[in-house]
């Protein structure tokens, strides 16, 4: 089990490294500095907007972030703090601006951030080409950047894919203002993977993913079913066996063991641990049986006959006894 943990846990740190792709991954997608028929706020007002995407598979919360359209903040020699001036942040506190994988979200620019989290004070001069940065948390590392040129009306400065180098105007009807910039129904599956994933980071962590998973599951599976293999011929051991005598009954053949052994120890091997006690009983059953049981009990009355004879005769013994005298 402490392996399959191991591996998990391995299998899961590598992906975090690999999607874990950070702010570089934060683009600016689309511009729009003329909006007349296109997207607009909560209010129903339409103005200037840009949407950002995030090109990575990971999450990232852009909060915090600046936009800004000054170039100004160029100037490596400009302190932060006048920087940050400059600069118009991502508010904090809206679910909004967590973008998960591929996920776009569009601010309106030349608006003020107390009408909402989405709503920033950059400038946008739709009479000329503007500069438009995407600085880190920091104010100091330049995330990405585009000059876009002068537009007409509803129309849009795209990547021609989400993320992509190539720059393109996209007209009235093909802006994509929240969606990827690249709409094509007659894609093929293999089209469509190259245009998601044209370096195939995807795939390839897909496939080191199923691997992983399959190893991991077969682990699994051989061990539970060791398990059940082992406990299985224990149990068909336990049961081929005697059966065991109750504790009670194994506890009076301890004794027993217990008390030969013990008289053993005492009176020699001769007496084969045979108990004192039971050559006593022996002898005072037999006194009993003899005393009581072999032998009638007299009455003391004589029940032999007498005989008569020469001898037992008084005259006789009479007569010998005056002759000796």
């Amino acid at each position: 089990m402490k392996r399959i943990v191991l591996t998990l846990t391995v299998f899961i740190a590598f992906s975090m490294m690999a999607f874990a792709q950070g702010a570089n991954n934060i683009k600016i997608n689309e511009v729009m500095t003329l909006n007349t028929q296109s997207i607009e706020d909560e209010y129903g007002n339409r103005g200037p907007w840009i949407e950002i995407v995030n090109t990575s598979y990971s999450t990232y919360n852009i909060r915090g972030m600046y936009i800004t359209t000054d170039p100004s903040v160029l100037d490596k020699n400009m302190s932060v703090a006048e920087r940050m001036k400059r600069m118009s942040i991502v508010p904090n506190g809206d679910t909004r601006t967590q973008l998960s994988a591929k996920q776009h979200i569009v601010f309106f620019l030349n608006s003020n951030p107390a009408k909402g989290a989405l709503h920033l004070t950059a400038n946008v001069d739709a009479a000329k080409s503007i500069w438009i940065g995407l600085y880190d948390g920091n104010a100091v590392d330049l995330i990405d950047s585009v000059t876009v040129p002068v537009l007409a009306y509803n129309t849009s400065c795209a990547r021609q894919s989400d993320g992509s180098a190539k720059w393109v105007i996209k007209s009235e009807d093909a802006v994509t203002p929240g969606i990827d910039n690249f709409i094509q129904v007659s894609m093929t599956k293999v089209e469509k993977l190259k245009h998601d994933d044209p370096k195939g980071y995807g795939m390839t962590i897909l496939c080191m993913g199923i691997v992983f998973a399959s190893l991991a599951l077969l682990y699994a599976f051989f061990t539970v079913f060791g398990y059940v293999a082992d406990r299985r011929n224990k149990l068909q051991r336990v049961a081929s066996m005697q059966p065991v005598k109750p504790i009670v009954k194994t506890g009076v053949i301890l004794n027993e063991v217990r008390h030969k052994t013990t008289n053993i120890l005492k009176d020699g091997i001769d007496t084969k641990g045979r108990d004192k006690e039971i050559y006593i009983a022996v002898i005072a059953m037999a006194l009993r049986q003899y005393t009581e049981d072999v032998h009638d009990v007299e009455s003391g009355v004589l029940t032999i006959k007498p005989h008569h004879s020469s001898w037992n005769d008084h005259g006789f013994l009479y007569n010998q006894n005056s002759s000796l005298m």
